[in-house]
């Protein structure tokens, strides 16, 4: 019968498999992507911001009652901002927390998805958030149908 590192039991030393380089280059990988993911949340909190100064200078000029519409788009995108900066130091120490286990051949298969879902949780809210108002707008700005 084939042996595998779930059938080993863990006795807390290096093993050979901790050693091997993939392992090092696949958590190294993994960090990259959540840094990534992090950067493109900073960017796109940065649109999102932006386009609230085009709503707020659109409606400006399509309103004749001088109506000031503030808008949440500035808050939502430094919110986006804030989550991009939380994920890449969450992503920093999550790596450095499986390199450490790695390293003392403590190394579980998962260390849990909890943090991937509590982001995809929070955009998937943000986004139904943002619809919301957009639909909300279009719908008071018959110019834009």
């Amino acid at each position: 019968m084939k042996s595998t590192k779930q059938n080993i039991p863990n006795t807390g030393k290096p093993d050979a498999f901790s050693n091997d380089p993939r392992i090092y280059l696949a958590a190294e990988r993994t960090f990259l992507s959540w840094i990534r993911t992090g950067l493109a949340l900073m960017g796109f909190g940065f649109v999102v911001a932006r386009f609230g100064l085009f709503l707020h200078e659109f409606a400006q000029n399509n309103t004749t009652n001088g109506e000031h519409h503030a808008g949440f788009s500035l808050p939502v995108g430094v919110v986006l901002i804030g989550m991009g900066i939380l994920v890449n130091v969450i992503a920093a120490f999550r790596h450095r927390r499986y390199v450490r286990a790695i390293d003392a051949g403590r190394f579980r298969q998962s260390f849990g998805s909890t943090f991937a879902f509590s982001i995809a949780g929070l955009l998937a809210l943000i986004g139904l958030v943002v619809a919301i108002y957009l639909l909300a707008f279009f719908k008071s700005h018959p110019v834009m149908r």
